[in-house]
């Protein structure tokens, strides 16, 4: 811990700039009007242990990159905020609208939430959301995606069986589950994770456009690792949601429009490993409140948002069923105006449901969430007692608009994507797959894989394809 410590505090030219820039809200060379915290990195980020809740195993042991040969620190600026095009995106990113709120703390020259000027056009308009769990980064995922001739990595090899899937969402999220904080701080795994940059490039690069970032290991760089990931991911075009880096920053509403529909986004997490959240930062990290989610959906309405997706870091780590504070909270948020609960934490999947509420607005009287409490592992060091499997869910939302302008939006079609993480050897490195199960037994022509293999994926796509169901008894609803 001292050498961290040490490391925090001597960020170096380009981390200082960075802390600075991303703290006090430059975007594209726009100034917004913010406090600026102290250059130096808070030691309150830094000093505390983590809880043992964390998600490894022996075989996650921390280890930094390989000696001498770590890339150095880029430094990135945010995307601009408002309602354009995510910047340094490609044509078909999503627009964002990042409209602050009305505290009294937040400048009235931010950017102004997205209203329409005129009724949208009569008629019905589909979008399709796709999501994932937890994008890990344990030590032994490293060393085999290094090219010590480049000094950078390339983990774009993990998801090249399921980005033609992630291509096929509008919409698709992922709960990004350790810091990008820069090598400077130094790489490792579990318990305390900071992840090189270049995870954010694979990220992109699979499909993923939107990454939540509240969760147990948020804090595992402390506040600068907070400023730092964001400031990565928004230079690449992704979508942060769950952490600020001001309390500017913490007011901005996340709403991401396609094919007319807009979709609001919001992520919080249970805690943070007994790692406090820095004091001159409470904003950084957003945590499980139920008054505050039930604020941040009204304000998102408000906004203009047509549908509402709540990320939802909880549960018990390992434990295949949702306990009652999972389902508590999920009802709660849902009678809170959300649409859609998309949880991680536990590591391994846990199933879905249908949640009904009252709500007078509706034709029926009814409202109906969509909650999935846990969708596992996407991709990490973990293996067997189901750790090694996730689900990508997908679904369809549909907005119809009346001629007076009014508008509905409904969620359907639900599917699930059971994958597996193999974890082979090359030389003296591990790697890693992440495989769609059922598409590869179909297929059966992968020559890395091997007739053991083939007979774990059959049994988990058996199991996992009826423990998801296991709470529903609605596939869909149409509201």
């Amino acid at each position: 811990m001292p050498r961290l410590r040490k490391r925090t505090a001597l960020l170096g030219a380009q981390g200082l700039l960075l802390l600075f820039m991303t703290a006090c809200g430059f975007d594209g060379g726009t100034a917004q009007t913010m406090t600026t915290p102290s250059a130096s990195a808070p030691a309150s980020g830094d000093i505390a242990q983590p809880s043992p809740i964390g998600s490894g195993s022996a075989a996650d042991t921390p280890s930094p990159s390989p000696t001498g040969t770590a890339p150095a620190v880029e430094s990135a600026s945010p995307t601009p905020a408002g309602t354009g095009t995510v910047s340094g995106a490609a044509p078909s990113s999503p627009n964002v609208s990042d409209s602050p709120g009305t505290a009294s703390d937040v400048p009235s020259t931010g950017p102004a939430a997205s209203s329409p000027q005129e009724k949208p056009p009569a008629g019905t308009t589909e979008a399709s959301l796709v999501a994932v769990g937890d994008i890990m980064s344990h030590a032994p995922q490293l060393p085999g995606y290094y090219d010590a001739a480049t000094r950078t990595y390339d983990f774009k090899p993990w998801f090249r069986y399921v980005k033609p899937l992630l291509s096929k969402g509008d919409w698709v999220v992922a709960n990004l589950e350790t810091p990008l904080a820069g090598a400077d701080l130094t790489y490792t795994g579990y318990p305390r994770f900071n992840a090189p940059d270049e995870l954010a490039d694979a990220l992109k690069d699979a499909g993923f456009g939107i990454l939540t970032t509240a969760n147990n290991h948020t804090l595992d760089r402390g506040y600068v690792g907070i400023a730092r990931t964001l400031a990565t991911l928004r230079s690449k075009g992704l979508v942060p949601v769950g952490t600020s880096v001001s309390r500017y920053d913490s007011q901005r509403l996340t709403i991401v429009e396609k094919n007319g529909i807009k979709l609001g986004f919001l992520a919080y997490t249970y805690g943070t490993n007994g790692i406090p959240i820095p004091k001159d930062h409470p904003y950084a990290v957003n945590l499980i409140d139920l008054s505050k989610i039930t604020d941040d959906i009204k304000r998102l309405r408000e906004a203009g948002a047509d549908a509402v997706a709540v990320s939802l870091h909880f549960g018990i780590e390992y434990q295949r069923m949702p306990n009652d504070d999972q389902k508590d909270i999920a009802r709660s948020v849902v009678a809170a105006g959300a649409d859609l609960v998309l949880g991680s934490h536990p590591h391994v999947v846990q199933p879905y449901e249908t949640i009904e509420v009252p709500d007078p607005t509706s034709p029926d009287g009814i409202r109906r969430g969509f909650v999935i409490y846990s969708m596992g592992n996407f991709v990490s060091n973990q293996h067997d007692n189901w750790k090694d499997v996730g689900v990508i869910v997908s679904l369809k939302l549909t907005k119809t608009t009346g001629p007076d302008g009014s508008g509905r939006t409904v969620w359907s079609d639900v599917k699930t994507t059971p994958t597996w993480v193999r974890i082979g050897q090359k030389g003296k490195n591990s790697t890693y797959t992440v495989y769609p199960i059922a598409q590869t037994l179909a297929n059966r022509d992968d020559p890395d894989l091997t007739d053991a293999d083939y007979k774990r994926m059959s049994t988990y796509l058996t199991g996992l394809n009826r423990h998801l169901k296991s709470l529903a008894p609605k596939q869909s609803a149409a509201g």
